[in-house]
């Protein structure tokens, strides 16, 4: 077993170097479109992070509309509870305009929050356009890599095939003379 692994070595090395003489060796794979590729990926990513931008900022706005609706809530609890223990006209006026600022504040905070959405979507929708632009690029350099390889092993099959014929033609001439 051995013996035939190591002439399988000597054969392969022989096959090696007949190819580096003869210029049979393919270029290596090159895909034309690979710098609008990297392009898009690159576009991908800042329309990605753009995106996370954004979302960030619905959450924080989300987060200060809570905030603001739970001050509205003590606030009302609050003016309900001194209202029954008793006060003054001017203590119900002011805690009366204080409700009335914070729940100005929530509308124009949900405002924000609305604006906020429709951009956030209008990133995600600009996300989405550019995987489908990458991927069918990306596809498209598969497909071609695919066939490069593919034109790769017959090329080398059929050195194989010459190589191991002129091998066999040369020993048979060798034998017979």
């Amino acid at each position: 077993m051995k013996r035939s692994f190591r002439l399988c070595g000597r054969f392969y090395n022989k096959y090696r170097k007949e190819r580096w003489r003869r210029g049979v060796c393919m270029k290596k794979f090159f895909f034309s479109l690979d710098t609008v590729l990297n392009y898009k990926e690159q576009v991908l990513d800042n329309l990605k992070g753009e995106h996370a931008r954004a979302i960030a900022r619905v959450r924080q706005c989300e987060r200060e509309i809570q905030e603001l609706e739970k001050t509205h809530e003590d606030c009302v609890a609050e003016f309900e509870m001194r209202k029954v223990q008793g006060m003054s006209i001017a203590d119900m006026r002011g805690y009366e305009n204080y409700l009335e600022a914070l729940g100005l504040q929530i509308r124009r905070k949900q405002e924000q929050l609305v604006k906020l959405q429709e951009e956030e979507e209008k990133k995600r929708e600009q996300v989405v356009e550019a995987k489908k632009e990458t991927s069918s690029i990306t596809k498209l350099k598969e497909k071609k890599k695919a066939e490069y390889d593919k034109m790769v092993q017959k090329q080398e099959e059929l050195f194989i095939e010459e190589f191991v014929s002129n091998k066999r033609a040369a020993a048979a001439r060798a034998g017979g003379s």
